[in-house]
């Protein structure tokens, strides 16, 4: 059980930082998109919004016909997107550009860049679930040092200008746990 509450405390700090970082690229264009499911921490079961984060390099953008239209694409782009903007060696300017309104979470992604524990968070996606052309559903983990810190967490990707993005309200799930049960007020 302490092991438990001593996990969560490590890991809600590292969640904030990686969904920091995962806004940040998801607000940008320029990158590619792919969603998949992340955990959300025990304390926190309710589904996040998310949008796509691309992987840690971004490459090039998705057209709307292309990652919208085609389940399997949108799926790939998701994944990408979602753990590339979870990755903690991804910049905050592409974090912001891979979160829904990226822009709007711009000082608290990078204040969150410069934490030594957000350099080794992650995202594994295990499943993501298009329902529709603008909206999917994510399933994936958050990982510090590539071990499993949240499992099952739930998200929600988001297609904006052109690319899946991670959605805010799942970045702000992620933020309110790491502040203890309290959204920054850019959440409001």
């Amino acid at each position: 059980m302490r092991l438990n509450l001593l996990a969560r405390r490590i890991a809600v700090p590292a969640l904030g930082l990686a969904l920091a970082a995962t806004m940040a690229a998801c607000s940008s264009s320029g990158s590619s998109a792919t969603a998949s499911p992340s955990s959300a921490s025990p304390a926190s079961a309710s589904p996040a919004s998310s949008a796509a984060s691309s992987p840690a390099a971004s490459g090039s953008s998705p057209s709307a016909g292309s990652t919208a239209g085609a389940s399997g694409d949108a799926k790939a782009l998701i994944t990408s997107n979602w753990e590339a903007f979870f990755d903690g060696k991804t910049s905050a300017a592409k974090k912001i550009s891979l979160l829904q309104n990226g822009q709007k979470f711009a000082s608290v992604i990078n204040a969150q860049a410069g934490s030594g524990l957000a350099a080794s968070a992650g995202a594994k996606v295990k499943a993501v679930v298009v329902n529709s052309p603008a909206q999917a559903t994510v399933n994936y983990d958050i990982t510090l040092s590539g071990a499993t810190a949240l499992p099952n967490q739930t998200g929600t990707a988001v297609y904006q200008d052109g690319m899946w993005k991670v959605g805010d309200v799942s970045f702000c799930q992620l933020l309110k746990i790491e502040n203890g049960g309290t959204a920054p007020a850019v959440c409001s």
